[in-house]
């Protein structure tokens, strides 16, 4: 029996949460997952809440000095989410389905819960003054405002 979409889009999502929970040594109550594709440009970044602190993936050491945070693994971690990403594209083009603009995931880790928003609007390529970071960083914001 083939896949269906749903299950393969929810396969390459869990890959995400995955590498992005090892990153944090499995100890994020919630993860903060940020992907972009416009124009064929792919991004994607992540934040967590642990301990009711909101932090940035290189700020782990902040909390906690036995994370490792160097460059060479947070690039391996965005390299991945990136390939993930990449799918999820080439899904959306075997599917014949509109690929999202964005997609901001948030699984909560304590509920074993994931939840989605997709986005089909373009965020920052039609702007002169805005990239992916930035979204992403306005995203950090609100939920640090949240909090």
């Amino acid at each position: 029996m083939a896949k269906v979409f749903e299950d393969s889009l929810s396969e390459l999502q869990a890959d995400m949460v995955d590498i992005t929970l090892e990153y944090a040594f499995h100890k994020a109550d919630k993860i903060f997952i940020y992907c972009s594709c416009e124009n064929n440009t792919y991004y994607f970044s992540f934040f967590y809440e642990i301990n009711g602190m909101i932090v940035h993936k290189h700020k782990l050491k902040d909390i906690d000095s036995t994370y490792d945070v160097s460059i060479s693994r947070q690039k391996g971690a965005v390299k991945i989410g990136v390939e993930d990403l990449e799918k999820i594209h080439e899904l959306c083009k075997e599917q014949q389905r509109e690929m999202p603009t964005e997609m901001k995931l948030i699984y909560d880790v304590k509920k074993n819960n994931l939840s989605a928003n997709y986005s089909y609007e373009s965020k920052y390529s039609s702007t002169d003054n805005l990239m992916a970071m930035d979204i992403f960083d306005q995203w950090f914001d609100e939920v640090v405002q949240k909090s």
